[in-house]
C-alpha cells in the first residue's frame, strides 16, 4: 500500500547535492596544464612537519616548481607560482592549474593570483581523492624511495634531499606513464628522437 502511494521514500527534508562534473583536462604540449599539491614531511620531533609544495606538468610529468616551508598557506604558494610562471615564460590564457579542494587551493588569495595571471582554475570533486592522480602518484614515488628518511633532522636537510630527488626525477627517472621516457625528454621535445633511436636499435 505504501509503494502504491509513493510513500516508500525519505520523507524528511534532505539536502540536495549538486552533480559535480569529473574534471577532464587535456594537455598536448608542455606548460598547458599543471597540477599542484602539498604533502607533509615528518620533522625531527613527533607532530612536527615540513610542507612540500610541488607543481607538476601533467603533459611531461616534469616538476616545474617546488618549495618547502614550515606552514601550509596560500600566501606561501604565491611567490612559488609567480617564480615558476616567470621561469617557464608562460603567456596569459595558456595555462590551466589543477588542484584538490584543500584550503590553500581554494583560498581567495590563490584565486586572485591566478586571475591576475590569466590562469584557469580546475579542482577535484569534493571527497574524490583520485581526481588529482598525477600529484598523488608523484608523492608516492618520492616517499617510496629507498633513501627517503623516516624523519628529517631539519628543514635544510629536507630541502637538500628534495633537491637531489627532483634532479634525478626530471633528468633520469624513466616514467611508465610517458613511455619510459624521462620528464625532461618529453618536456623539451626529445621524445620522438629517443623513440626513433630505440626503434632503430630494436630493428
Amino acid at each position: 500500500i505504501l509503494g502504491q502511494n509513493r510513500e516508500v521514500c525519505e520523507r524528511r527534508a534532505q539536502r540536495r547535492h549538486p552533480v559535480y562534473t569529473k574534471p577532464e583536462l587535456l594537455a598536448v604540449g608542455p606548460n598547458e596544464v599543471w597540477s599542484w599539491d602539498i604533502t607533509k614531511l615528518k620533522g625531527p620531533e613527533k607532530w612536527s612537519y615540513y610542507y612540500l609544495y610541488v607543481i607538476l606538468d601533467i603533459y611531461s610529468r616534469r616538476v616545474v616548481g617546488w618549495c618547502i616551508a614550515e606552514a601550509e598557506t596560500a600566501v606561501l604558494f604565491k611567490p612559488l607560482f609567480d617564480e615558476t610562471v616567470a621561469k617557464h615564460d608562460v603567456p596569459p590564457g595558456q595555462l590551466t592549474l589543477h588542484a584538490d579542494n584543500g584550503a590553500p587551493m581554494k583560498a581567495k588569495a590563490t584565486g586572485f593570483l591566478l586571475a591576475d595571471l590569466g590562469v584557469t582554475q580546475s579542482h577535484s570533486r569534493p571527497h574524490t581523492s583520485n581526481d588529482n592522480p598525477y600529484s598523488a602518484a608523484h608523492f608516492k614515488t618520492l616517499k617510496y624511495q629507498p633513501t627517503f628518511p623516516k624523519r628529517f633532522a631539519g628543514i635544510e636537510q629536507a630541502r637538500d634531499f628534495c633537491r637531489g630527488f627532483f634532479d634525478w626525477y626530471n633528468q633520469a627517472h624513466h616514467h611508465a606513464g610517458i613511455g619510459l621516457m624521462t620528464p625532461n625528454q618529453v618536456h623539451y621535445g626529445q621524445a620522438d628522437a629517443v623513440h626513433a633511436a630505440r626503434q632503430a636499435i630494436l630493428a
